[in-house]
């Protein structure tokens, strides 16, 4: 019964506890005794129980948990302190670990001899735990005074290592070990008594590295060296580092060998950046990415070294494209020479873009900031005049000889569509998009009218790429003029039909029309004409026929791109004429009598001067000479009389006899001025509609902001359309402030 148990003194009590405290320090120091047994492990549990238990005043609760602390004091004092002085260095360590092992045996024992104080006299005293209290004595009297001692050589181990000697990475890493478990659940004491002062010391190793290296070491070599110790100070945290300290461990080696050097390696004479690029040193351009990026904006000084490479190389192109060209002009004879200088200039660029893509996405992993200096630097020479013609122009010409029938170049399908792929990619860096358009969709309504393309697939897949590249509207004519076409061919289809159906309709000579509607075609000159005899009946029975189709539309016959095929019975043999629909009208009056005079023939047909002498002029003095001028010379004259050449032949039997080329460049720049007029006006009149009031500046800013996907307007320009739009009531003048303006409902 509790009653009847006898008083235990605490002196005679903690005798006994000293015995038992006594063995666990032999067990420890030379590991000879016996281990506890388990009766003596629950005696010395059962006298603390019974000492903590009895009523008071001997409850000796108190004076047990203080004894408990003095207990482990006095062990270290007396045998732990005394081994860890006597030893330096490595020694030191190993004893350190060593004592340190032994000290967590002994809270452990301890802690279960005086489990019961834990159980309520702790808690109920909130009180630190008696394990805590036996790390806590540890750290008050060894660690406190062997931190310093124990980190200059943990250190100094580091320092071994690095210079590449072999090192107790267990025994390093159990000594780190010790400084995270006397922060007692924190890292304070390892980052403050360790890991700073390694930081410190990673910064002056790496620092005295680096000044050798960079006047040792090429950039590629100095670079090799640098990503080889971030390599090895990540393994050290893996070895015996604390996980915590990576980063900042990194970071030291980043700002010494990196950040330090940065400028100094990006512009070393015969191996930066620059040089890297020229020489398509990829792989040293990969890791001088992967590097610098990873120290403060380390990567913009590299994208701007690219971007100067990458505009200086197009620069370059551009100068050898002006020279080719110059070249042709000295000797126009040259076949080389004269084969397309734009052609070549835009395959060059294509290969330029396709080369330095590639580095973007291979070497810098598609980072937006060299994406962003590709662009630029594009757009630098893409917007320059090449040869006397602008980006825009050499673009749309270059599509219109791939796209083509007989393009010189021999490509596949699958070549020609990734071709197109990247010109619409190169048309992004083109500020004029809506001249491209321009000067495509003339080009496109040639290839369509006279049946030059050589794959529609190629035409509608160009067309979905702009689409997607500059919007719907950019397309929107463009693909009418393509949906015009196959409507012309199924239109022709059920005019042939009609015509079937009653032979007495059917003309003397076979002949197709295709009707275009207006608004998707560029603007085509309408010229009258006295057509022969021969093409009246086709264009009344066409006329005839659409009129029943379709009540309300009207035809407009543009004759100028009419075409005919019509035989030319010569004295050798007959040759098959290809020719325009105002060459074949001039031919068929010579069938009536063999010598016309100049003004007889504009008389007859009604031609304007302009399209005589061109028509006459590629009749009569250029390759093919059907007919013969008086007199000889190669110009057009209003007395010069012209006479069937009987005697002309030629080794083909079929001729296509082409008119001399007009540059309508002057015509289609003017178009596109005119529609950027109406643009810019929209763009003022729908930003003040919905902002009603605005400052001159504002809406400025936000028209150019609206309108620089197609084109980059000129301010004068914008100035005037607002001087324009205000003499036609759909702005005014603030009355107090004239550079504030006022939307007129």
């Amino acid at each position: 019964m509790m009653g009847d148990r006898k008083i235990i003194n605490l002196e005679d009590g903690w005798d006994f506890m000293q015995k038992g405290i006594t063995k666990l320090r032999a067990i420890l120091e030379d590991g000879g005794q016996e281990p506890f047994t388990p009766e003596e492990y629950i005696n010395l549990y059962t006298t603390i129980y019974n000492m903590c238990t009895q009523k008071p005043p001997h409850d000796f609760s108190q004076q047990l948990y203080e004894r408990y602390r003095e207990a482990f004091n006095a062990y270290i004092i007396s045998d732990v302190l005394p081994a860890l002085r006597e030893k330096q260095g490595e020694y030191m360590l190993k004893e350190l670990v060593k004592r340190w092992d032994n000290h967590k045996i002994m809270v452990r024992w301890l802690s279960r001899f005086f489990n019961y104080l834990d159980r309520y006299y702790i808690q109920r005293h909130n009180l630190a735990q008696l394990k805590d209290v036996g790390m806590l004595c540890f750290r008050d009297l060894v660690y406190s005074e062997l931190k310093k001692n124990v980190k200059d050589a943990v250190l100094a181990l580091v320092d071994k290592e690095r210079d590449g000697e072999q090192i107790d990475r267990a025994l390093v890493k159990n000594i780190l070990g010790i400084f995270v478990e006397m922060g007692m659940g924190g890292m304070e004491a390892y980052e403050q008594d360790f890991e700073a002062h390694l930081l410190t010391n990673t910064a002056a190793f790496y620092s005295r590295k680096a000044s050798v290296w960079i006047d040792e070491d090429s950039c590629p070599d100095y670079l090799v060296k640098a990503e080889e110790c971030l390599r090895r100070e990540k393994e050290r945290v893996g070895h015996y580092l604390h996980a915590s300290s990576e980063t900042k461990l990194l970071k030291e080696v980043e700002k010494e060998v990196l950040a330090a050097y940065e400028t100094q390696l990006l512009e070393k004479e015969h191996s930066g950046c620059a040089v890297l690029l020229r020489d398509d040193k990829t792989e040293d351009l990969a890791r001088m990415f992967r590097l610098f990026k990873r120290i403060p904006a380390g990567l913009p000084p590299v994208a701007d070294i690219f971007k100067k490479h990458v505009e200086k190389e197009g620069v370059t192109l551009v100068k050898q494209a002006e020279d080719a060209e110059g070249a042709k002009k000295e000797a126009p004879k040259d076949k080389a020479a004269a084969q397309g200088t734009e052609q070549v200039f835009v395959r060059s660029i294509i290969q330029l873009h396709d080369k330095y893509l590639q580095y973007v996405v291979d070497c810098f992993s598609n980072d937006s900031l060299f994406h962003r200096a590709l662009k630029e630097a594009f757009e630098v020479f893409c917007n320059k005049v090449v040869t006397g013609s602008t980006s825009a122009e050499l673009l749309a010409l270059f599509c219109d000889k791939l796209l083509q029938k007989g393009s010189s170049e021999k490509l596949s399908d699958e070549e020609v569509e990734m071709t197109l792929e990247k010109v619409v990619k190169l048309l992004a860096y083109i500020s004029d998009k809506d001249l491209f358009g321009e000067f495509y969709r003339k080009k496109l309504s040639r290839r369509l009218l006279f049946d030059r393309s050589a794959n529609d697939d190629h035409e509608r897949s160009i067309l979905t790429k702009l689409k997607t590249q500059c919007g719907a509207q950019f397309t929107s004519k463009m693909e009418g003029m393509v949906t015009d076409l196959q409507i012309a061919k199924d239109n022709q289809k059920e005019f042939e039909k009609w015509l079937d159906d009653d032979e007495t309709r059917r003309p003397k000579m076979d002949f197709a029309v295709t009707v275009l509607t207006t608004g998707f075609w560029p603007t085509y000159k309408f010229t009258e004409l006295a057509l022969p005899e021969e093409c009246v009946g086709c264009v009344t029975t066409f006329k005839e026929f659409y009129d029943k189709k379709l009540q309300h539309r009207k035809l407009t016959w543009i004759y100028g791109l009419g075409q005919v095929t019509m035989k030319g019975n010569f004295a050798s043999k007959p040759i098959e004429l290809n020719i325009n629909l105002f060459q074949a009208a001039i031919l068929l009056l010579f069938n009536e009598q063999e010598t016309l005079k100049y003004t007889e023939i504009r008389e007859r047909l009604g031609l304007p001067d302009e399209d005589m002498a061109r028509n006459l002029h590629s009749l009569s003095c250029a390759k093919y000479k059907v007919l013969l001028k008086e007199p000889e010379n190669k110009s057009i004259n209003q007395d010069d009389v012209f006479t069937y050449n009987e005697k002309f032949t030629d080794r083909m039997r079929r001729i296509k006899i082409p008119l001399p080329q007009i540059d309508d460049k002057k015509k289609v720049e003017a178009d596109v001025d005119k529609d950027r007029r109406y643009a810019i006006d929209a763009a003022i009149v729908r930003t003040m509609k919905s902002r009603k009031v605005l400052p001159h500046q504002q809406l400025v800013l936000e028209v150019v902001q609206q309108l620089t996907k197609m084109f980059k307007p000129d301010f004068k320009i914008i100035k005037k359309r607002i001087e324009d739009l205000i003499s036609r009531d759909y702005l005014e003048r603030d009355k107090d402030n004239p550079n504030v303006f006022k939307y007129m409902a």
